[in-house]
């Protein structure tokens, strides 16, 4: 069933459909953050957007694929932040509900569009071409991304009842970016990796 579907998101049809899907979702990110750029020091602008920037990386792998192209680099740093800022926004509304918040449709949107985030970064860990330095660089750049997140206090806004929680999530969000590191290099970069290409 896995594998049937892993192929499916390969041929071009799924390709230029998650193209579009995703292209429209990363717009749709960067004005969700808009109220938040806006107070946002300049300095720090490129690493406060993290789901839509994590879906831009991914639009930008898609148009290469549709090219017949690959960009380590790229697929790097797509497959390490869709897998973390997916799980980590499913995991915020969920937690926030349990704990005696009231989730609005917009909660539930969120959820299942970061679920799909996740997904699709595991889906198409076959067709990337990866190499060690490129999984090191997404490395760098998550662990980045989470000091300027929590240690400049810049992290993405969570409901209220989470706040007093911020130095856990923090540590969560850590953890979560090496384990999007380390599922990557298991399914992409070691020797006995499952590995395609795309279908012509």
């Amino acid at each position: 069933m896995i594998r049937t579907l892993i192929h499916v998101v390969g041929h071009p049809f799924g390709l230029w459909a998650l193209f579009i899907i995703n292209a429209l979702g990363t717009l749709y990110g960067f004005v969700w953050y808009e109220s938040q750029l806006l107070v946002t020091p300049t300095i720090f602008i490129p690493f406060v957007p993290d789901s839509p920037t994590a879906s831009l990386f991914f639009t930008a792998v898609l148009a290469a694929l549709l090219l017949r192209k690959n960009s380590g680099l790229l697929e790097a740093l797509a497959a390490v932040t869709l897998f973390k800022y997916g799980i980590w926004a499913v995991f915020m509304n969920v937690g926030a509900g349990a704990m005696g918040a009231t989730l609005t449709w917009q909660n539930y949107m969120l959820i299942a569009s970061h679920a799909g985030m996740a997904i699709q970064a595991l889906l198409f860990l076959p067709y990337y071409r990866i190499k060690p330095w490129h999984l090191i660089a997404a490395a760098v750049w998550t662990v980045h991304n989470d000091i300027i997140d929590y240690v400049f206090g810049m992290h993405p806004g969570v409901h209220s009842v989470l706040m007093p929680h911020i130095d856990v999530i923090g540590y969560f969000t850590f953890w979560l970016g090496l384990l999007g590191v380390f599922i990557v290099y298991w399914f992409n970069i070691r020797s006995d990796r499952y590995h395609l290409k795309l279908p012509r």
